[in-house]
């Protein structure tokens, strides 16, 4: 089953509209199941990534599907660009993100808005650099999703999409599958009070394109040099690439 078809709720109905309502349901507790669900590695991945697209010295960065605000704020706090701009489609993750954002004393270099990564509010050429961590396996479309990141991207601005993914090792996989499939969802389950939430996750995983594959949509989309960089036994990937 492709990704787009997998859905929080119901296989009725668009799926934008359920992770809407999902995320919006789990946001009190996502960063608590996050960490739990990585078991805290997740925030490696995130610094690795904020390494990778510091190198390029972008000016204005977008941060798509930004939830909390834990990316958007670690790319600023590194990079220092003039301007960082988070959006996603629940409020309930961006009212997180803000009270992160004003603790942090932010709230002049990083501006939060609610919005559709598929219809993306913004000019063509506007950003320096795009970045989305554990958010294209939410996308309804995730073909069109990296075409309207390509289109606000400038002439060899750069991409970086931070994923979790599925291990190739046989004796890690079945540790993976194990975690994923029963004991996250339960565990989950008591923390959000939202069984579909996390179970969905592990479903979206198994499903999102990964390495060569999710290489070939971005190239579809416009992409130049793209690469993919596997983290932590394959269990998260992070893509690269430029516009």
């Amino acid at each position: 089953m492709r990704v787009e078809e997998i859905k929080p709720y119901s296989s009725e109905g668009e799926k934008a509209r359920q992770v809407e309502e999902m995320f919006d349901s789990i946001a009190p507790a996502y960063d608590f199941m996050n960490r739990a669900m990585t078991l805290g590695i997740d925030r490696w991945w995130r610094r690795v990534a904020v390494k990778m697209v510091g190198k390029s010295q972008p000016r204005r960065i977008l941060d798509v599907a930004t939830g909390t605000g834990d990316f958007a704020i670690g790319l600023y706090n590194k990079i220092h660009p003039q301007q960082v701009v988070g959006i996603d489609l629940s409020q309930g993750m961006l009212d997180v993100a803000r009270t992160k954002v004003v603790k942090h004393g932010l709230q002049d270099a990083i501006t939060l808005q609610q919005g559709d990564c598929l219809a993306l509010p913004f000019d063509d050429g506007d950003f320096d650099a795009v970045t989305v961590a554990f958010g294209v396996r939410n996308f309804e479309h995730l073909l069109q999703g990296y075409e309207q990141m390509h289109r606000v991207l400038a002439p060899g601005g750069v991409l970086c999409v931070v994923e979790l993914s599925t291990p190739r090792n046989r004796v890690v996989r079945w540790f993976y599958d194990l975690y994923t499939l029963h004991i996250i969802p339960w565990f989950g389950a008591l923390k959000s009070h939202d069984k579909s939430a996390y179970r969905y996750l592990p479903q979206s995983i198994a499903a999102v394109p990964q390495g060569d594959d999710m290489l070939a949509i971005m190239r579809e989309a416009g992409f130049k040099g793209c690469k993919v960089r596997r983290m932590t036994m394959g269990t998260c990937s992070i893509y690269f690439a430029n516009a």
